[in-house]
């Protein structure tokens, strides 16, 4: 049996939750921030580096959003999407890819659509129990906590690209 990860050529993150513990900071001038994760963010890096796309859809508006998402690299960014599979569509259409093409991580009800739809579906560890029955990987921690890095390197290493990052760091 093939790796789930095998044939996946875009992953898909929800925000809250997943890229972040889904805490909402707003201070008293209104000003909203967010706490994302170094390793998160240094695992969808790879993803990158090693041809993958990356996307992000959130049902949230936020500019901390959009200036994580610069610093990363992810160019594909759809915020307020209170329906999902509309992004989700026309991902699929851009980069002319097919259900079994991408992986999309979740973490609450609203990504369950999504996730029924891709060909490799993951949870964070601490989603209810109906985000993680349909997940096909759910991460050993909770999202904000180093999940989008998790599931980056089972991907990287069910596609044997995982040697090729860690060549890097091994060099003497």
């Amino acid at each position: 049996m093939a790796s789930p990860g095998k044939n996946i050529k875009m992953v898909i993150f929800d925000v809250d939750g997943v890229l972040t513990d889904g805490g909402i900071i707003i201070d008293a001038y209104g000003i909203e921030t967010k706490k994302f994760n170094v390793k998160d963010g240094t695992g969808i890096k790879y993803l990158i580096r090693s041809g993958l796309q990356v996307a992000f859809i959130t049902g949230r508006q936020s500019m901390v959003v959009s200036l994580r998402a610069k610093e990363l690299g992810v160019t594909d960014v759809f915020q307020d999407a209170k329906n999902k599979m509309e992004p989700y569509e026309q991902l699929l259409a851009k980069y002319g890819l097919k259900d079994e093409d991408i992986c999309y991580i979740g973490d609450d009800l609203p990504d369950i659509p999504v996730m029924r739809r891709a060909g490799f579906a993951a949870a964070v560890s601490n989603a209810p129990s109906e985000v993680k029955n349909a997940a096909a990987f759910v991460t050993s921690v909770a999202g904000g906590q180093g999940a989008a890095r998790e599931l980056a390197e089972k991907i990287l290493k069910d596609q044997d690209k995982w040697k090729t990052i860690l060549s890097r760091y091994q060099q003497e």
